[in-house]
């Protein structure tokens, strides 16, 4: 089973939490399934959820190059040299992020409100960033925008492979069907050559005497 989600803002990518806390199991009432990758609980959108071990590993491992494709709403206007730093990869201390596409895009007209809204300042006008990554470390877009000067006040996801939110409403989810990508289907069963026949056994003949 594979389920497509959309994580609403502030809900926890898990399905039990403390007291108070908005969880998974508010939104999808489907027992044995598992996130394969995760949101933090402050980012919103495209969630894919399985209850195939192995499959869960697979699409979260970033081997498999499985693209993610984020919308960032950022603080501030991003130049064409903020946007190349991004491409390039950025230097977070603890690591150096991959190359990656990067680029400024309209605010979408499909998007939903946001309860509570972002916080705005009146004298900084805010922007639309896509990035496309291969890999997901804790919380890096929003480290990648703040290194390159303009923080990330909205964070959604809005694809995972060619699997996309498709209309969803926050809250909503539905199963999908059909063949998993190629990057992300078990390799076959190698093929062991059962047993061999003998070769007859032959006997020569002694000659009389």
């Amino acid at each position: 089973m594979l389920i497509l989600l959309n994580k609403p803002f502030n809900v926890l990518c898990q399905f039990t939490g403390e007291p108070g806390q908005r969880t998974l199991a508010e939104c999808l009432p489907v027992p044995g399934v598992y996130a394969a990758g995760r949101l933090d609980a402050d980012s919103e959108g495209l969630l894919v959820l399985t209850d195939d071990g192995l499959l869960q590993k697979r699409i979260a491992d970033p081997r498999h190059k499985l693209p993610k494709t984020y919308l960032a709403q950022v603080e501030g206007i991003p130049d064409e040299a903020a946007l190349a730093r991004l491409r390039a990869g950025v230097d977070l201390g603890d690591f150096v992020t991959r190359p990656c596409a990067a680029r400024r895009v309209d605010e979408p007209a499909w998007l939903w409100p946001r309860n509570p809204p972002i916080r705005e300042r009146k004298a900084i006008p805010t922007s639309w960033i896509e990035l496309v990554l291969r890999e997901g470390k804790n919380r890096q877009v929003r480290r990648m925008t703040a290194k390159v000067g303009f923080p990330t006040l909205r964070l959604i996801r809005v694809q995972v492979g060619d699997w996309t939110l498709g209309g969803l409403a926050p809250g909503e989810w539905r199963e999908q069907a059909g063949p998993l990508p190629p990057a992300l289907r078990a390799p076959a069963e190698p093929v062991r050559p059962g047993p061999q026949p003998s070769a007859p056994r032959t006997f020569a003949r002694r000659p009389r005497r």
